[in-house]
């Protein structure tokens, strides 16, 4: 029996690491006194791909293990506090690589027995087990990822963010009253009395059967009916009325309200039996409700967005969302709620900075021509991506005009697209470094001329417009004509039609930033400038997962503008030899967004540069399961379009 000091330096050696480190003291002391040391020394081998398992697996105390599958290829390199050869607990297979020492390493064996004694006690542990974490081998299972979330989601200490916001309480419209409802021949005079006689701010309009014809508020009393006081009397409530009424089903989340409510940019819903008109009305739901329930609103973010004319507002409002956004990350709400969110307030802030520009131009004399036109997002805002304030990328699209009022019509757009620029950059969006916005001449052009580029990209490509198409094919419409963008789209498919080649082009790029191995020496940081040490997120995880999504789904002719985790869900639908390996890496991105978001926001900056030395071991491992994922993903592509015969 190991000596009561031995026993204690394991388990203070352990308890800091996964997923030992979710044991309570008395737990974790009796796995330890059974636990092994054994000294390595550098180049003697562990076990052997294919080898019966072992009856332990271990933990690296210190010094580094290398894992090689096919005596060659390098899977990963395991440094202090990482787990391998653990396959034995989870079942009696193999082996799947060879553990060799890379150095003099001392060695803790964990025997199987006790551990999967540990895991039935445990469920948090049989939660990092299912993340198929530091195996050692490629482990390829979407719901891997899944659990890898769950374990994340136990491993984050409670925050501040965590005891401020509350975005997914319940509310209960089982509701404590029945709704205040009326006819719809109901005058407007007698309607407003009610509301005032029952102390609401709203008052639902139903036929013979309850079922919501409309809803009045205070604010449409406002609006409609004090301009006209001689029609209160008479007119009936019909005819003020908003409608149709926007319901939802009982029981939906504050935040799945505050979505509805920032979707059809309203501040009351009716909640009805099933959530739809068609069946009786329950009671209203309305935005000061779901304030009391969360603390905070975006819906009221959008709300004061529309109705603000002045740039100093509309940055101070921008600075309040991203105080929300923040406390929803660190809610470990689920992404695309998140980005889905910040994307409505973006889009909103933005339609506002272009009525802005366009009142201030009028003023002076600069009218708009009667064509149509749309302010298209890129990269990051195109996808729906932009959680933090990173730079803008943008361009402009307008209805070809005559040909001799080209150039006036060409210099008026993009003095509106050089305002709207500049607004945003008082918002807190830096100008893209490399000018990809609507105040750059080239990138604010007509029908025809947008069509002109794409033809020469993908008609001609060379990797200069491989690498512009990897810009532009993420435009989003924001604001104007959106069927200018998405005629644009249609050409862009009949291109593809027309040169199908450009695809493997556009698959090749995709390969340009091959997953790192591992976290170990300095093998997947910068090498030098400002970010010297630093681990590059977007360049090196999410950048890859963003160019495979588009590929596939150009490919596959996806309508709509979507985010790279929407472009891969929808992979994983529409093309079923796909699908584990899309959902793995839709999971993938949701991660790396979340891991980049809180990195950003506890530096105050775009978060794309992290230091490993402040990722924890489990964010480590995390990272290392989605590199694999990422391998797997270039593999699938360099042999779905060829690449190794191609170019």
């Amino acid at each position: 029996m190991a000596a009561p000091g031995m026993v204690q330096e394991m388990s203070d050696f352990l308890q800091h690491y996964p997923p030992f480190d979710q044991l309570g003291a008395e737990a974790l002391r009796q796995l330890s006194a059974q636990v092994k040391l054994q000294f390595v020394p550098e180049g003697e081998r562990l076990f052997a791909q294919g080898q019966r398992p072992l009856p332990h697996f271990f933990v690296v105390k210190k010094g580094s293990i290398r894992l090689l599958q096919d005596q060659s290829r390098l899977l990963d390199i395991c440094d202090e506090g990482d787990v391998f050869g653990i396959r034995a607990v989870i079942g009696a297979d193999d082996y799947l690589a060879d553990a060799l020492a890379d150095e003099d390493s001392l060695l803790c064996l964990v025997p199987n027995e006790g551990f999967r004694a540990i895991i039935q006690q445990h469920p948090e542990v049989a939660l990092y087990m299912a993340a198929g974490f530091a195996s050692g081998v490629s482990v390829f299972k979407p719901e891997a990822f899944a659990e890898t979330h769950k374990a994340q989601r136990a491993w984050q200490s409670k925050t501040r963010f965590q005891r401020q916001f509350n975005p997914v309480e319940t509310i209960q419209v089982a509701l404590r009253r029945t709704p205040v409802t009326c006819a719809p021949q109901t005058s407007i005079q007698a309607a407003a009395a009610l509301m005032s006689h029952h102390n609401v701010g709203s008052i639902l309009i139903t036929d013979d059967q309850g079922l919501p014809l409309g809803i009045l508020t205070d604010s449409d009393l406002r609006r409609k009916v004090v301009a006209n006081p001689q029609a209160i009397k008479t007119a009936a409530v019909s005819t003020v009325m908003s409608s149709p009424v926007r319901t939802v089903k009982p029981q939906l989340s504050t935040a799945e309200l505050t979505q509805a409510m920032m979707r059809y940019k309203i501040t009351h819903l009716c909640v009805t039996t099933d959530g739809t008109p068609q069946t009786a009305a329950l009671g209203i739901i309305s935005q000061r409700d779901v304030l009391t329930a969360q603390g905070s609103s975006p819906a009221l973010l959008v709300k004061e967005m529309l109705q603000t004319q002045e740039v100093a507002a509309l940055a101070a409002l921008r600075d309040k969302a991203a105080e929300l956004v923040e406390g929803y990350v660190y809610q470990d709400l689920p992404m695309g709620f998140v980005s889905q969110v910040i994307t409505e307030i973006n889009d909103v802030l933005i339609q506002q900075a272009i009525r802005i520009a366009q009142t201030e131009m009028q003023a002076q004399g600069l009218p708009l021509p009667q064509l149509d036109f749309c302010f298209l997002a890129l990269g990051s805002e195109g996808r729906k991506e932009q959680l933090l304030r990173t730079d803008q990328d943008s361009a402009l699209i307008y209805q070809d005009p005559p040909p001799e009022e080209a150039e006036a019509v060409h210099q008026r757009f993009l003095a509106l697209g050089q305002r709207i620029v500049a607004i945003l950059e008082a918002c807190g969006f830096e100008r893209c470094r490399a000018d990809m916005m609507a105040s750059n001449p080239k990138w604010c052009a007509s029908v025809s001329q947008w069509q002109q580029y794409f033809s020469q990209w993908v008609l001609s490509p060379s990797p200069a417009a491989v690498m512009q198409t990897t810009i532009f094919f993420d435009f989003r419409p924001i604001a104007g004509e959106e069927a200018l963008a998405d005629q644009l789209k249609q050409y862009i498919f009949a291109l593809l039609d027309k040169q199908e080649v450009f695809l493997n082009f556009l698959a090749k790029n995709a390969l340009q930033n091959p997953p790192p191995l591992s976290f170990f020496r300095n093998f997947i940081v910068e090498k030098g400038g400002d970010h010297k040490d630093a681990f590059d997120i977007k360049a090196r995880a999410m950048m890859p997962l963003t160019d495979a999504a588009r590929v596939l789904t150009y490919d596959q002719r996806l309508p709509g503008y979507g985010s790279t985790q929407d472009r891969f869900l929808w992979i994983a639908t529409h093309v079923p030899a796909l699908k584990d390996l899309a959902e793995a890496s839709a999971m993938a991105y949701e991660i790396l967004m979340r891991m980049r978001a809180r990195h950003g926001f506890a530096h105050q900056d775009s978060g794309r540069y992290i230091h490993p030395e402040n990722l924890n071991k489990l964010e480590r491992q995390t990272l290392r399961n989605i590199f694999k994922t990422i391998e797997k993903l270039q593999q699938t592509l360099e042999s779905r379009y060829r690449l190794a015969y191609f170019g």
